[in-house]
């Protein structure tokens, strides 16, 4: 048995069709793992019904909290996290609700970091089967960030991560509260400061129930163009990187506490 107490932590927004396997899944693959596991769903005020969904699963530990008001994948994340840290779980682990992984890989992504003895794991996505602009972007901002970063870093803004509970605490001090994308700060500040990061290489599953892309950009199937929200977000996104990791005097330069160790 590896952990005690693991913490599994999700923002969810409209995936009613799909999260209850999904969690299901991950309780089959991840429960054996620790004595204690507790599953918190952060659904971002879903239009559809899946805090209620998760509310009547029978799966020991699992919660859906309701977000306040619907911010976003990253605020929501972020409150996700902090959910997961009121827990005193041994480890973080965060994962998207759309279902993207499989339990198995989880599972595999938490034993890295122990038997790595790692801070912090990534799951790096393969078989990726996004739109021509969605690898463009994702492309791109590994250039642009690179050299800040001092190396290169798989899967930048990969959803998939476990964390000790003294790292991510630090990281979400120096992030704020309402980061737009988040992973991307912490990706780069992990490299910077040269934390013990590992990565795992995952499968890229599509995202589970009727709808395989989701709601989040206003757009149904896979449009052969951005659709407007999508740049508006990728805008907005590169505005918020340079101003809060790339600049200097940046915040996640100045705020972020030591971590606890570093990699030779």
């Amino acid at each position: 048995m590896s952990f005690e107490h693991i913490a599994i932590v999700m923002p969810a927004y409209n995936e009613a069709d799909g999260i209850a396997g999904f969690l299901e899944e991950i309780a089959e693959h991840v429960a054996p793992r620790c004595d204690r596991l507790d599953i918190i769903v952060a659904d971002d005020r879903s239009t559809d019904a899946t805090a209620a969904v998760v509310a009547g699963l029978t799966i020991a530990g699992v919660d859906v909290q309701t977000q306040p008001a619907n911010r976003g994948h990253g605020p929501t994340a972020l409150a996700a996290y902090r959910a997961g840290l009121a827990t005193a779980a041994d480890l973080i682990v965060h994962v998207d609700g759309d279902g993207q992984f499989t339990g198995e890989d989880i599972a595999r992504v938490i034993a890295a970091l122990e038997v790595e003895d790692a801070d912090v794991v990534h799951g790096v996505r393969r078989g990726r089967d996004d739109p021509w602009y969605r690898r463009m972007l994702s492309a791109g901002l590994r250039l642009l960030v690179r050299p800040f970063a001092g190396r290169g870093v798989p899967d930048i803004n990969t959803p998939l991560r476990a964390y000790r509970p003294e790292v991510i605490s630090a990281l979400l001090d120096a992030v704020g509260p309402d980061a737009l994308v988040p992973h991307v700060h912490f990706s780069l500040a992990e490299a910077r400061r040269r934390m013990r990061v590992r990565y795992v290489a995952v499968r890229s599953l599509p995202r589970r129930g009727a709808e395989t892309t989701g709601t989040m950009w206003g757009a149904s199937g896979q449009p052969l163009l951005p659709p407007p929200r999508l740049r508006a977000f990728a805008r907005d996104a590169l505005a918020e990187l340079w101003r809060l990791s790339l600049r200097p005097g940046a915040r996640m330069r100045t705020h972020l506490r030591e971590p606890v160790r570093q990699d030779a």
